[in-house]
């Protein structure tokens, strides 16, 4: 296939649907509707897969972006390392492609090995972590851990989402 726009689209919108989903709808609703261990049960299963779908999908739209007079084919890579590209195209791909991989192989797993912590401390201090102060000292520090460590994944997800925007923004004033 040698015109590849449709592909760009395609991975565009599912990008941003992903994030505004996970971000907005899916997470929210599954917090309020489901008891914690199943909310976190199923948070994660799913960001694996977000965070991989994040990490790879800027990477995709970088190798299809449209180049010259709006086509778009594999050569066109090379407009998207174009001076008046780069901060326009390459600095969004690049940012939310780094906040998914800083989030799959850094924060995720750290926040894994606070959660596993907090669930050993439950069972010592007989009370779960999320139940009302006061907590012992050690259940106190793992949950200002767990919430550092949490808002920083927010953070970085969140100026993902602006960085995809800001992308489409871009990309939808190329149209014609």
């Amino acid at each position: 296939m040698s015109y590849l726009g449709p592909f760009h689209i395609l991975s565009y919108g599912t990008l941003l649907g992903a994030q505004i989903y996970q971000s907005f709808i899916g997470g929210t609703t599954a917090y309020k509707a489901l008891p914690r261990p199943q909310f976190s049960a199923l948070q994660n299963k799913l960001f694996p897969i977000y965070f991989s779908l994040q990490s790879a999908l800027p990477l995709a739209l970088a190798l299809t972006f449209p180049g010259k007079f709006g086509t778009s084919d594999l050569s066109s890579v090379y407009g998207v390392l174009a001076d008046e590209n780069r901060y326009a195209v390459l600095l969004p791909l690049v940012s939310v492609s780094v906040a998914g991989l800083i989030n799959m192989f850094y924060l995720t797993p750290k926040v894994g090995r606070v959660i596993k912590e907090r669930f050993q401390q439950e069972s010592i201090d007989g009370k779960k972590a999320y139940d009302s102060p006061p907590h012992s000292q050690k259940m106190t520090e793992l949950n200002k851990r767990f919430g550092k460590l949490h808002g920083l994944s927010s953070l970085l997800n969140m100026g993902a989402l602006i960085a995809t925007i800001a992308y489409g923004v871009y990309l939808g004033g190329r149209l014609h």
